[in-house]
């Protein structure tokens, strides 16, 4: 009965241990494509803001139909930094990333024959989600009109000549995890 029961304790134990693993593979993915959904976001921000004069461009960087560049070495750096290593990078549309890692070290010695070599993984996406609507000015506007920016968290009425107090890239854009 006693040998029952310290198997059934040490099964538990390696339970716990790929669990435990597989939670660490899991906030690495998170973590990674995150990251790089984030650098992705503050480059269509800088984009926004080089263009801020020039409205007609506006609606191609929100819908993120605009050159960036690749942002998958920001998904290496996060997961490396949680203990993984990127198995797969890609992007999901413009505004979206989705990343597989596994991670470094294996499962380790347990009850289970073969575990020493297996190594946890898991996958995440994360994607980009402008904040911001407006409306181009009329034909008949200023020259310099540009549109009021009506963010989630607040409107911006936008001055060409004042650049002082423009959005940042998370008032523009939210970067989250999705199924």
């Amino acid at each position: 009965m006693v040998g029952g029961l310290l198997l059934l304790a040490l099964a538990y134990f390696a339970v716990g241990q790929a669990a435990a693993n597989r939670n660490g593979a899991q906030t690495a993915a998170d973590a990674a494509a995150l990251a790089a959904a984030q650098d992705t976001r503050d480059q269509l921000a800088a984009q926004w803001r080089t263009n801020l004069g020039d409205p007609g461009k506006w609606q191609k960087i929100f819908d993120g139909n605009v050159t960036v560049a690749p942002s998958c070495w920001r998904a290496h750096q996060l997961a490396g930094q949680n203990g993984a290593r990127v198995r797969n990078c890609e992007p999901t549309g413009p505004l979206g990333y989705r990343v597989e890692v596994e991670n470094a070290k294996a499962v380790g010695k347990s009850i289970v024959p073969g575990t020493e070599r297996q190594h946890a993984q898991a996958w995440a996406t994360a994607v980009i989600q402008p904040l911001c609507a407006f409306q181009l000015p009329e034909p008949d506007a200023e020259p310099d009109t540009l549109p009021r920016l009506a963010c989630e968290d607040g409107d911006w009425d936008l001055d060409p000549e004042d650049t002082g107090l423009l959005p940042e890239p998370q008032d523009l854009f939210d970067v989250h995890l999705v199924g």
